[in-house]
C-alpha cells in the first residue's frame, strides 16, 4: 500500500496513515486502502487496534478538498457512502480500536476519530468539522456519531459554527478521554492497547458488541443483551483460568480466546 502503513507489535496492530505531504488527507486512495487493510484484520491474531497519523502535525486533516471540488450531486453522494462504509467497517471490527490522535483532525479526520472506540490526543491535537465554511454538510459520519458522543448542544455547535477544538477543551467535552505530551502519544496508546490485548478476547469482543448494540435499544433489552454475552463467557477455557488465578491469588496464564 501507498498511503497505509502497517506493524504488528504482538497482539495489538498499529494502523498510520502515511501521506505526511498533504497533511495525511484522505482522498479515494487512502480511503480505499485503509479499507482494504481493515478488512484483512484477523481477530484470533489481532486483539487491539491503534490507528494515527504520520508525522507531529496531523492526525488526519480531512478529506482531500482538490479532489472533491468539482464532484456532481451524485458522486458527491456516492462519496460519502464510500467513506462512511470505510469508517464503518472500521467501527464494526470485534476488536477495540484505540485513535491516538497526533495534531490535526479535522473533517474526515475527526470523522475518523469517531469511528474509533477510544480517542486518546497529544497535547497540539485539534478536533473541529468546518465543512460549513467550504459550503457542504459533513460526510463521513459527524452529524450522527458526534451528538451520541458528545452531546446534541455541543455536536450542534461545532458543526453550525465548524469552530476548532484544542485538546483541553475536547477532554473536557468528552470528545477524547486522555490528553498527553506529543512525544508520549504512541507510548500511551500502545500501553493502553496492550492492557486491552491482556485481557479475556471472548469478553472483549462481547462487551464490544454489547455496547454497540445496546445503545440501540431500551434498558431492558440491553440488560438482557448484556446477560446473554455474560452467559457466553462461562465455560470457556478463559473464564476457567482468570476465576481460578483469581481465587488462588496468582496471576492468570494468558489468555487464548477459548
Amino acid at each position: 500500500m501507498e498511503f497505509i502503513k502497517t506493524e504488528q507489535q504482538g497482539h495489538v496492530l498499529i494502523i498510520t496513515i502515511n501521506r505526511p505531504d498533504a497533511l495525511n488527507a484522505l482522498n479515494r486512495q487512502v480511503l480505499s486502502e485503509l479499507k482494504t487493510c481493515v478488512e484483512g484484520i484477523d481477530p484470533e491474531k489481532v486483539r487491539c487496534v491503534v490507528i494515527t497519523g504520520s508525522g507531529n502535525k496531523a492526525f488526519v486533516a480531512g478529506a482531500d478538498i482538490a479532489q472533491m471540488k468539482s464532484m456532481t450531486k451524485a458522486e458527491g453522494k456516492e462519496f460519502g457512502l464510500f467513506g462512511n462504509s470505510v469508517f464503518s467497517a472500521l467501527e464494526e471490527l470485534p476488536v477495540p480500536v484505540i485513535a491516538a490522535v497526533n495534531g490535526f483532525a479535522l473533517g474526515g479526520g475527526s470523522e475518523l476519530a469517531l469511528a474509533c472506540d477510544i480517542r486518546i490526543a497529544s497535547d497540539n491535537a485539534v478536533f473541529g468539522q468546518p465543512e460549513v465554511a467550504l459550503g457542504i454538510t459533513a460526510g463521513f459520519g459527524a452529524t450522527q456519531r458526534l451528538p451520541r458522543l458528545i452531546g446534541e448542544g455541543q455536536a450542534k455547535r461545532l458543526l453550525f459554527t465548524g469552530e476548532r477544538v484544542k485538546a483541553d477543551e475536547a477532554l473536557q467535552i468528552g470528545l477524547v478521554c486522555k490528553v498527553f505530551p506529543i512525544e508520549e502519544l504512541i507510548e500511551k496508546a500502545l500501553a493502553m492497547a496492550n492492557a486491552i490485548a491482556a485481557n479475556g478476547p471472548i469478553a472483549i469482543r462481547g462487551t464490544k458488541v454489547a455496547i454497540k448494540k445496546g445503545l440501540a435499544m431500551d434498558l431492558k433489552a440491553g440488560l438482557e443483551l448484556e446477560a446473554g454475552y455474560f452467559g457466553d463467557c462461562f465455560e470457556t477455557k478463559d473464564q476457567v483460568e482468570g476465576m481460578s488465578a483469581m481465587l488462588e491469588k496468582r496471576k492468570p496464564e494468558p489468555f487464548t480466546g477459548k
